[in-house]
């Protein structure tokens, strides 16, 4: 191994352990590693500005800023709401709330689906005077397992398209090889998941009284979100398009958003709201780590890792599983996001290396990475969110607590996911 791909390798791991320990400056972390690779590998400003995918930061703070108009028209609040009166007890309402929580979050951020659902979870236990840690526990894992059901689920789901070059219809179906997408073993994977929480909410069986709907207003941020998927999609048909593509769609429906909202109030402050409902922390940590990734694979630290992997076995089911099972064990401690960036240009040369169809390794890897962030309260930010909510509300969870739904249900759809990865992709 040569001097400086030890250097950049033990620099990387340095920032790992810093984006670790100081989880509150996180972005900063990463812009200042990222600048020190760029100082001692000697990139250009034009490599730097290359190495950062604007498709991703641009698609991302865009549907950050349509989710937020949709939560502000209580849009979600009023489905909920209408699933709530259909529900007999709070076994029912709770199993409804998680599967409704996927639903949402298969198409707007999981930490924001998350925040849609947790009052309608603590006023049920208020009424009744339960405790309300399960079902918001329920319907944190829930929205965290459908991020990786379609393109705009997740951060790492855009990731993974735009390093796979998947479109919206390649989650469902991929017709240029003829099998089906994501989507499909995610709710598969939710199925078997969700009967695990059956067994855990079998003694939850008080009644729900129906209160008074939420009324919403406005129905432009709806139609606006509805759009962002059906652009998303036709764009999925159109060749030799910009890169950026998906990005203007997304910043360009938000952007008509905001200006509706300025027309129909007459109020400057909703272009400051706009501006604040996009995530920058989450923004300025993806600019800064697309560049520490420029850094590793320029230095060759990419190479060693993938010939690490690559040596330890040539058969296409062992190198598979190592790739599921070892994410779902890193994504239990560590943020998904960084070790998703991280491992699919290893994933895209371990595969270039052993032959192996790529995209089995980058379902297994979403599959473990994004399945696997519930397997503890620090595996993902919508399980801190949710343990933030309690907190406040005067419950501490405890990590046996969590688990103790956490585990059955991560197990679950997991495993799912990894036999049916495995029989579509291999």
């Amino acid at each position: 191994m040569e001097a400086i791909t030890i250097i950049a390798l033990v620099h990387f791991l340095i920032t790992y352990v810093l984006l670790l320990a100081l989880p509150k400056y996180r972005p900063y972390v990463a812009l200042v590693s990222a600048l020190i690779f760029v100082i001692y590998l000697n990139f250009s400003f034009k490599e730097v500005f290359y190495a950062i995918d604007w498709n991703v930061i641009l698609m991302i703070a865009g549907t950050m800023g349509i989710v937020y108009l949709f939560i502000e028209s209580k849009m979600p609040a009023l489905l909920a709401d209408k699933i709530i009166a259909k529900t007999p007890n709070v076994k029912w309402a709770i199993i409804a709330l998680s599967l409704f929580s996927g639903l949402i979050s298969a198409f707007v951020d999981n930490v924001a689906t998350v925040l849609m659902l947790a009052p309608i979870a603590l006023t049920i236990s208020k009424k009744l005077n339960i405790s309300p840690v399960k079902s918001i526990i329920a319907i944190a894992i829930a929205s965290n397992l459908q991020g990786a059901a379609t393109l705009v689920g997740d951060t790492t789901s855009i990731l993974l398209g735009s390093k796979a070059g998947l479109n919206f219809l390649d989650f469902f179906y991929d017709i240029d090889r003829g099998k089906i997408g994501m989507f499909f073993v995610v709710q598969a994977g939710a199925i078997v998941a969700t009967s695990v929480l059956f067994l855990v909410f079998r003694k939850d069986t008080q009644k729900i009284e129906t209160e008074e709907m939420t009324k919403v207003t406005d129905y432009v941020p709806t139609v606006l979100l509805v759009l962002m998927i059906v652009f998303l999609i036709m764009a999925s048909f159109i060749t030799n398009k910009p890169a950026i593509t998906n990005g203007l769609i997304t910043m360009g429906l938000f952007v008509i958003g905001v200006f509706y909202n300025f027309a129909r109030t007459n109020n400057r402050k909703v272009f400051i709201e706009a501006i604040k409902a996009i995530d920058y922390f989450t923004i300025l940590l993806l600019m800064g780590l697309f560049v520490v990734i420029s850094g590793i694979t320029k230095a060759g630290v990419v190479d060693e890792i993938a010939n690490l992997i690559s040596k330890a076995s040539t058969n296409p089911f062992i190198i598979f599983t190592i790739i599921v099972w070892v994410s779902v064990l890193v994504s239990a401690f560590v943020d998904n996001i960084p070790y998703v960036a991280t491992m699919l240009p290893v994933a895209e040369l371990i595969a270039r290396k052993t032959g192996v169809d790529p995209f089995l390794l980058y379902y297994g890897l979403i599959c473990g990475a994004t399945l696997g962030g519930n397997l503890t309260p620090i595996g993902a930010s919508a399980n801190i969110t949710g343990i933030g909510i309690l907190r406040k509300e005067g419950y501490e969870v405890s990590a046996g607590q969590f688990m103790k739904i956490s585990v059955p249900f991560t197990l679950a759809a997991v495993t799912t996911g990894y036999i049916l990865v495995w029989l579509i992709w291999h």
